[in-house]
């Protein structure tokens, strides 16, 4: 076989560690425990699937153990002091107690202990392990002095049968086991060799690993995905993608596609409002989760792709210092990713991380687990290209390509090689509101991938099939990630030129901005910010009422409005400052009681509206008579690039001061004296 047993690492599941210290009772409560503790041990019920025989045979072996405790706990109960036992006993005892804790643990363990594929790897450690915890009794129970037990003659033979049990004690495999082990080797070096397993067999094979139903497949899938995470060496964590391959594979051809009941763009949607996510996850640009946290030349951190777009957009500073980037390298967080990640699994929260030449949870893919996914995206397409679908069949392919295209480029480039994006356009229309989210999703997803963004914007009908959705889209969401989509298309320069000259676009966002619900006001808002950064598509936006907009939404979303504005009024040229003469009071407003990164971005835009406004600009600041305590006191704690930025303001201000003539001149000098 292509794929040796061997190359599994041992499970990250231990026994806890208080299976391991001494359990410091006193002899009369340690006795108890060790008669609770075998006890129940022996009314386990072995796992139902894998290491059924090991497990009962230790079970057994148990609940004789549990008779001779009960005894010894009796005697001593009621006839004898902790004397009776010496300190080597006790010892045993305790040592005694901590093995038949790892018992319980194990059976536990291989029970409900998570993937049933990654415990099937592990068969020979495992099997091992019974048999070492076995040895454990016989020793135990071999060296406790039979004098000091005092147990009755029928009780001791009992002893002795238990010791000889566990002394002849073999390590075995159980052979069923090791048979379902190769028959899943076996499937998967078929379909490395491009060869579709047999659906029967499959079937037959994964109905006698308990898993029979697409619940079942989508719980084995999260906890292989576990295994990923906790495993470092980088060639088993491929293996495990393999087996999340076959697993997902089997989920679709097996047991349909999933339901798209639980949304998950919804629950990641509901986390802002819902759930209190920490600062430092939060990317500085989007205020949103981070899937894929890198650090700039300042230091900070942002998502990969806000910040990539913010640098293609024009701008040479870090968002959040202000500071000239002395390069635009973007080194990855990785450990703020792992963060992200468990915290994320803790709370049951999807976490979407993105990759570039890295497959699920960041490993590479391999042979096995990429043609996995090309039969899996094949048999997906082929249901959504037979025409004969219902309208609820349709639906759980579409979620299933939607949820696929979030795992890893591998898997987009394969849905979008196989003809996806002509099959998904059928489906953007407002017949079937489900249909038409989880389509458009499903393209939003795919676009991450470069060579996906030109497929979408070459097909015909993919583009304007989003536009409208974004226009007139059946529900908030499907319309906020047609917003997405165009943000994740701007990517490229070239595409955010076409797509700054179409109007229906900006029309779309702005109307988004304007009216939709929290959430999808900020999609439409990053993507706003993306077109704002090249100049001629800038001016649109002015033409368009973007200005407006942004004074309406100021109060719910400031640092979004702050930072679109200062954008637009240094890409929109003159018609930009022009349109924006009128929120000059608003912008000093900010400079008050904004944020930190709201008075950075209004003092910018302030000076940028004064250095080309002209003295007609000037003056209209000069006359609001606070102004100069203001900039005052944004110079002495305001952020880096705040401080400067109040300076340039004030000279600008003290320069069309000291050539003013008459009344306005004498206003102005009385405003500065007051100060």
């Amino acid at each position: 076989m292509a794929v040796s047993p061997t190359i599994f690492p041992q499970r990250r599941r231990r026994p806890p560690p208080t299976s391991f210290l001494s359990p410091q009772l006193s002899t009369l409560d340690l006795l108890r425990s060790l008669h609770s503790l075998s006890s129940e041990i022996s009314s386990l019920r072995p796992p139902r699937f894998l290491f059924k025989r090991n497990s009962v045979s230790i079970i057994r072996k148990c609940a004789l153990i549990a008779v001779i405790f009960d005894e010894i706990f009796r005697q001593l109960n009621h006839q004898y002091s902790a004397a009776v036992f010496s300190p080597s006993s006790l010892l045993c005892f305790e040592e005694m107690f901590i093995v038949l804790q790892r018992i319980r643990a194990l059976i536990e363990d291989c029970s409900n202990g998570g993937s049933k594929l990654w415990l099937l790897m592990q068969i020979e450690p495992i099997s091992s392990t019974f048999h070492e915890l076995t040895l454990d009794l016989w020793t135990l129970l071999e060296i406790l002095p039979k004098i000091e037990l005092n147990l009755s003659e029928d009780v001791d033979e009992l002893r002795n049968l238990v010791i000889k049990q566990c002394r002849e004690d073999k390590s075995f495999v159980d052979p069923e086991d090791n048979r379902l082990r190769i028959e899943v080797f076996t499937m998967l070096d078929s379909i490395r060799k491009e060869i579709v397993p047999d659906h029967s067999k499959l079937g037959e094979l994964f109905a006698r690993l308990g898993m029979s139903d697409s619940a079942s497949c989508r719980e084995e899938i999260e906890w292989l995905e576990d295994e990923i995470q906790c495993q470092s060496d980088e060639k088993s964590k491929s293996e495990v993608v393999s087996l999340i391959g076959l697993v997902r594979y089997t989920k679709c051809v097996l047991f349909g596609a999933s339901s798209s009941l639980n949304s998950e763009e919804n629950l990641r949607r509901c986390l802002s409002s819902e759930i209190n996510i920490p600062a430092d996850f939060r990317c500085p640009i989007t205020l949103d989760l981070m899937s894929d946290p890198v650090v700039v030349a300042t230091g900070q951190t942002y998502d990969r792709m806000s910040i990539v777009l913010w640098i293609e957009s024009g701008h040479n500073t870090c968002p959040k210092t202000g500071q000239s980037l002395i390069h635009t390298n973007l080194v990855p967080n990785r450990a703020l990713k792992s963060l992200i990640a468990m915290w994320c699994r803790e709370r049951r929260i999807p976490f979407a991380a993105a990759e570039s030449s890295e497959g699920q949870n960041g490993v590479a893919l391999n042979k096995a687990a990429l043609e996995a996914t090309k039969m899996t995206v094949s048999f997906l397409l082929g249901k959504l290209g037979s025409g004969s679908q219902t309208v609820e069949t349709l639906n759980r392919v579409i979620y299933e390509l939607r949820v696929f295209a979030k795992t890893d480029s591998e898997s987009r480039a394969c849905i979008g090689e196989a003809g996806a994006i002509p099959l998904l356009v059928r489906y953007l229309g407002l017949e079937h509101p489900k249909l038409q989210v989880n389509a458009v999703t499903t393209i939003l997803n795919l676009s991450i991938l470069e060579a996906n963004k030109d497929r979408i914007m070459e097909t015909d009908g993919a583009l304007n099939g989003v536009i409208e959705v974004l226009r007139s889209g059946a529900t908030w969401e499907a319309k906020a990630n047609a917003a997405a989509t165009m943000f994740s298309l701007c990517a490229m320069n070239a595409y955010r030129k076409r797509l700054g000259k179409k109007t229906r676009v900006i029309k779309g966002l702005l109307e988004l901005a304007r009216e939709g619900p929290t959430s999808s006001k900020r999609d439409a808002m990053v993507a706003i910010l993306t077109l704002a950064g090249d100049r001629e598509t800038a001016g649109r936006l002015v033409e368009g009422g973007v200005l407006d907009m942004l004074k309406e939404v100021m109060g719910e979303l400031p640092e979004e409005a702050m930072t679109i504005m200062e954008t637009v009024v240094k890409k929109g040229g003159f018609v930009a400052i022009a349109a924006a003469s009128h929120m000059i009071g608003r912008l000093v407003a900010v400079l008050r009681s904004g944020t930190d990164r709201t008075k950075e971005s209004a003092i910018a835009t302030l000076v940028i509206i004064c250095r080309k406004g002209g003295a007609e600009m000037v003056s209209e600041l000069a006359r609001i008579t606070t102004i100069e305590m203001v900039i005052w006191e944004l110079m002495g704690t305001g952020t880096a690039r705040a401080k400067r930025k109040a300076a340039s303001l004030m000279r600008i201000l003290r320069r069309w001061a000291a050539g003013l003539e008459g009344d306005v001149l004498e206003e102005f000098s009385i405003t500065m004296a007051l100060q």
